[in-house]
């Protein structure tokens, strides 16, 4: 194993005074990461978190436009309820705090206990559960949240920034999760810095279609194919749970070793196949966004968009992750 770290037990820490240091925007502080400026009066604070080794998800997606605090648990490990309990009463400006779950039965225990915990501010959640491959998996009841993490975060951050109120967030985080649906191919595994091993064995010349973001199993295995034929599956499954129509949303994300070029390839892949069923892709992203360390595959991730939520999405944002209109 070749990794860039000092030991496999520092990985974590070290990152992220490393991001501390990169970003003055942002405040380190007993692994939650903060935003600097926070908290501001009225606004509706914004929480999220899960396990380290999907970056930028979550830490990544703290600033202006977005979340308010990431709590990161050691790697593919759910944060622990003191962390979500601190952050969640420190970005409280007295309007509230959004908890934005993922669907793993880790991070869901966890935030619903911090929430029972935390009873001197008021606490929403909205469970993430986009993802169409299985509808149970090693680590979850029910889909898993995976890509749309990043849409209900941008999405809900720009109203909570713009003044709203803690029910209106919450109801329009349930819609985006609503409106998303998500699908991953793993090329190969990923290898965990304690492990020092591949997660899973993966043969060469073969893929693991509908994986998570942990390397958890997906629905099966095939031969290794084209950008064309990959693409096609995840759409199609994509497509068969949500069929593709008018305005699209629509991001390709790495998980952590794929070239860009590759993405790009896939994405005019996915383009096409949006084209040829009458819909638009109007709003996209393309490049690592949630990822899985060092594995070489990618997801897609599809929200069909209305007018509002377009509007959202379009508001500036100012975070290490995601960057524009200011």
């Amino acid at each position: 194993m070749k990794k860039l770290i000092n030991t496999a037990q520092s990985v974590v820490d070290e990152a992220l005074s490393g991001m501390a240091a990169a970003h003055p925007s942002l405040r380190v502080h007993e692994r939650v990461v903060y935003r600097a400026s926070g908290p501001r009066a009225g606004k509706v604070g914004l929480v999220s978190g899960g396990g380290s080794g999907h970056e930028p998800l979550h830490a990544g997606f703290v600033g202006y436009g977005m979340l308010d605090a990431a709590c990161p648990g050691e790697v593919f490990t759910s944060p622990v309820p003191d962390q979500i309990i601190e952050a969640t009463r420190a970005v409280d400006g007295g309007a509230g705090v959004l908890h934005i779950v993922k669907n793993y039965t880790g991070d869901v225990l966890n935030f619903e206990m911090a929430a029972e915990l935390c009873d001197d501010v008021e606490v929403a959640s909205v469970l993430v559960d986009d993802d169409v491959a299985v509808e149970d998996s090693l680590y979850t009841a029910g889909r898993r949240g995976t890509g749309a993490t990043l849409f209900v975060e941008k999405i809900a951050g720009a109203l909570a920034e713009q003044g709203a109120p803690l029910a209106e967030v919450a109801r329009v985080a349930a819609e985006v999760d609503e409106r998303s649906r998500s699908f991953g191919i793993a090329l190969t595994s990923c290898t965990t810095p304690a492990a020092g091993k591949p997660t899973f064995d993966l043969p060469e010349g073969e893929v693991e279609l509908g994986i998570g973001i942990h390397g958890e199993p997906g629905r099966r295995r095939a031969a290794m194919a084209s950008a064309h034929e990959l693409a096609t599956v995840a759409m199609e499954a994509i497509h068969g749970d949500l069929p593709l129509a008018g305005d699209l949303l629509v991001m390709v994300n790495g998980m952590g070793g794929t070239p860009l070029m590759e993405l790009y390839v896939t994405f005019a892949e996915v383009e096409a196949f949006v084209r040829g069923k009458g819909a638009r892709v109007t709003r996209s992203l393309v490049g690592n966004y949630v990822t899985s360390l060092d594995m070489q595959g990618f997801s897609v991730t599809v929200c069909r968009l209305d007018d509002e939520l377009t509007r959202l999405w379009d508001a500036p944002v100012d975070t290490p992750g995601l960057r524009w209109g200011r």
